[in-house]
């Protein structure tokens, strides 16, 4: 049972997060309707997840998602999931840079509705894990046409090598170079694929879903 913070959004009648939630076994702390209200009741009650819309009062913009930020900086281990009617790429780039030391999620509102994969996302988040809307994901990848051809043959090998789940460190043992030329390799890796969100883990992610999807 995870205590979670949640925005009651309804992409579909009768279906909100609330109900799926209690119904799983999630004890709902607080249901709130506004961005204030929610980091009053996150310092109320120090959820094991936060759950909201990019976009709720009191200007109805990106208030969740500000608000979602906010609360990482006050609490950098606070699981956080994020949910939006549209992809919105910049707001997931955003909500990424929050960084992986916890849970952070990003899923179209939709979702809530496939409540299978709402609730393993909660899970997933609560316990730590990035979780990106595949959709997202499949509109970062599906921008760049052949991007791997992109990259040197030295680049490529040492992507082959970040997919089969090595780092540097290992990297450097496997092709006898230095550790300071994998960084190189990488950093070009990540230029040329054009992944430049400043979370480091998340874009190595995606550099090697580009690499499994060519």
């Amino acid at each position: 049972m995870r205590r979670v913070v949640c925005r009651p959004c309804r992409p579909r009648p009768r279906v909100g997060p609330v109900g799926v939630l209690t119904r799983f076994g999630h004890q709902v702390l607080a249901a709130v309707d506004d961005a204030d209200a929610l980091i009053t009741a996150v310092r109320e009650h120090r959820p094991d997840i936060v759950v909201t819309d990019v976009r709720m009062p009191p200007d109805n913009t990106d208030d969740g998602l500000r608000a979602a930020v906010a609360l990482r900086h006050e609490h950098p281990t606070l699981p956080v999931l994020v949910l939006s009617r549209y992809i919105e790429q910049s707001y997931a780039a955003h909500l990424l840079d929050l960084g992986s030391d916890s849970g952070v999620g990003y899923l179209l509102k939709d979702r809530v509705s496939a409540v299978g994969e709402f609730v393993d996302a909660v899970t997933q988040v609560a316990a730590g894990t990035t979780v990106v809307d595949p959709e997202v994901v499949r509109q970062l990848l599906n921008r760049r046409r052949d991007p791997l051809q992109r990259l040197t043959p030295r680049e490529r090998e040492v992507l082959a090598l970040m997919a089969e789940g090595r780092t540097n460190t290992a990297i450097v043992r496997e092709l006898y170079v230095t550790e300071a030329a994998v960084n190189k390799h990488v950093s070009n890796i990540l230029q040329k694929l054009d992944l430049h969100l400043d979370g480091q883990g998340h874009r190595r992610v995606l550099a090697v879903l580009t690499y499994l999807r060519a």
